[in-house]
């Protein structure tokens, strides 16, 4: 926006001292004037000790003398208050520096002002620690871009590998070109589908409404059983009603990415996942553990980062995309909830969402109005 040239703050300071200076100094020879000299006869007075000096000959020496000391207190006021004003307004000027370093695309400077706190020292903390959540988000979103972009090229090549050979090859079965093709465009879909609820989740807009967790919990579980079933993987749930706000559509697909890594990253025979949900202070808590393969406390700390897996020893058939937790811990963020992954001791991994809780009466009342 294009601004009409002005004066500076320093300057306004400057006037605004001097101005009070000035102020303060006719007010003291008003007080003189109305408290003492109003007082004296104005003639002088003849006495037998000598001469008393009247009003008037009181203004004459008092008026020259005023003048004086207020042209002091105007210079003195202008003086001192460009310095006072550069001085109280320095780290402002760092912080206008750094605003205009940010603005033209560094992030890595920091102000890092020194001294006590006040309210400049306040505005610099806040926004070094804006500026560390810009250059987080933007790194963040660099490298997802870039996994995006390799992971979306993938399925791309492989169907135009396909092709080419298909059509160096006549005689190849053209069935099994068909079904490739359909595999490695259902994961391409599957790819933006979840790129897209990823970008959705972030811009948080949905509708909060009361919901009960552990409904959303056991929906997920039935639908997943026959994935469960048809790899030898056993869903345990248990639980309490579990009163949450938020969206019933997201924490559903929360609750399903969960129970999905849960299931195929799980061992290759007679595994488990256990589902529990339930209030803890004031929060909803959905918890779902797995047995699988020991993972390390370095692998488990990047597991929400967008196209990363637990483990090499992944189903083909139901691998998914790498955003599975990626997409819960957006969800999460979005409820303004927190998310706890941790590494079982016996292997497998243990997750644990809360979320704002909801009152239960609140709650069966959405209940009953969607089962209507």
């Amino acid at each position: 926006m294009a601004r009409a040239p002005g004066l500076s703050v320093r300057f306004k300071l400057t006037l605004s001292y001097a101005g009070f200076l000035m102020v303060a100094g006719a007010a003291l020879l008003a007080v003189v004037w109305l408290f003492l000299l109003r007082y004296v006869p104005p003639e002088a007075i003849q006495t037998i000790g000598g001469f008393v000096p009247g009003r008037d000959d009181l203004v004459r020496a008092f008026v020259p003398a005023a003048a004086w000391a207020l042209c002091f207190l105007l210079v003195f006021g202008l003086l001192g208050g460009w310095l006072l004003a550069g001085r109280m307004l320095a780290p402002l000027a760092r912080i206008t520096s750094a605003t205009r370093s940010a603005a033209s695309g560094s992030l890595s400077h920091r102000i890092e002002l020194e001294g006590r706190q006040d309210e400049f020292h306040e505005l610099a903390d806040s926004f070094d620690a804006m500026l560390a959540r810009l250059e987080a988000q933007v790194a963040e979103q660099q490298r997802f871009a870039a996994n995006a972009s390799h992971e979306l090229r993938t399925p791309l090549a492989i169907t135009q590998t396909l092709l080419e050979v298909a059509e160096n090859d006549p005689r190849r079965d053209d069935d099994e070109l068909i079904e490739r093709l359909r595999v490695v465009n259902a994961r391409a879909i599957d790819l933006t589908e979840a790129l897209l609820l990823l970008s959705r989740t972030d811009q948080r807009s949905f509708t909060r409404t009361p919901v009960d967790l552990s409904l959303i919990a056991e929906e997920a579980a039935e639908t997943l059983l026959p994935l469960a079933e048809k790899h030898g993987v056993g869903i345990e749930t248990s639980g309490e009603i579990t009163p949450a706000l938020g969206s019933h559509a997201l924490l559903l697909q929360l609750a399903t990415n969960l129970l999905h890594n849960a299931i195929v990253h799980n061992l290759p025979e007679h595994g488990t996942v256990h589902v529990e949900t339930g209030v803890d202070s004031e929060s909803a808590v959905l918890t779902v553990e797995n047995t699988g393969e020991q993972l390390s406390p370095q692998l488990v700390s990047t597991l929400t980062e967008p196209f990363q897996r637990g483990t090499e020893r992944i189903r083909t058939d139901h691998a998914g995309v790498g955003l599975g937790l990626a997409i819960v811990a957006s969800i999460t963020r979005a409820h303004d909830g927190t998310l706890d992954i941790a590494a079982r001791p016996d292997g497998g991994l243990r997750v644990t969402v809360r979320l704002p809780a909801a009152s239960v009466t609140a709650t069966h009342a959405a209940v009953d109005a969607d089962r209507r």
